[in-house]
């Protein structure tokens, strides 16, 4: 039986190369919280609740009860798994509060979402969302191609949902935008089951610095 509400908390500040190096214990979800126009994205998401129960891998995700966020949630609980929901208040006042998970953290703005999910995660991953879904993702990944933390960064490509994305970066590489090495952090896969083998496996490139002496 799921535990009641948990304790509703602040943010904490970010602190750089945090993370556990054996084991992945915990993956931040960043997903829709609505439905999409194929069920292919909330059957998928409750596939990779799932899994992500099967391995003992807590869910970290923004709180919600609707959409693919729902899915998601919802399956790892009817697997008893574990589930962190990390909500703005603005947010739980319009009653999108999940109210069944093992713990409910609200902060007071989206910025400290974002920052409590970085906290709490080892790693990030992807599924179908709008705007806000690739906010969340694209900062992630980008702390990551600085060497604020080592933490795998990946993309469920749900139904082709992402080919394009997955298309531009290739673009971002070919145009220089995009060093090889950090176009190879991108983990991408097509089943929850192959995603996060490879998040097992992942090792952090080297820090790239990009500023030297002359330009500070």
């Amino acid at each position: 039986m799921n535990a009641p509400l948990g304790h509703f908390g602040t943010a904490c500040s970010f602190h750089p190369w945090k993370g556990r190096m054996f084991g992945m214990k915990s993956i931040a979800v960043f997903c829709g919280s609505s439905e999409g126009a194929s069920p292919v994205y909330r059957e998928t998401a409750a596939q990779l609740g799932r899994e992500l129960a099967r391995r003992g891998i807590t869910l970290v995700y923004g709180g919600a009860r609707v959409g693919v966020m729902g899915a998601v949630a919802d399956a790892v609980l009817e697997e008893g798994g574990k589930v962190i929901g990390v909500l703005p208040y603005f947010l739980q006042r319009r009653e999108v509060a999940h109210r069944a998970l093992t713990e409910l953290i609200l902060v007071d703005s989206m910025h400290e979402r974002k920052a409590k999910m970085v906290d709490l995660a080892d790693g990030f991953l992807a599924l179908p969302g709008g705007p806000g879904t690739m906010d969340e993702f694209f900062e992630v990944f980008t702390w990551g191609q600085l060497g604020l933390h080592r933490k795998p960064c990946g993309i469920l490509n749900a139904g082709g949902y992402f080919d394009p994305l997955l298309a531009q970066f290739d673009v971002m590489a070919r145009e220089g935008f995009l060093r090889p090495a950090h176009r190879a952090m991108l983990i991408t896969g097509e089943t929850p089951e192959g995603i996060l083998d490879q998040f097992a496996t992942y090792k952090a490139p080297d820090v790239i610095t990009y500023l030297n002496e002359e330009r500070t």
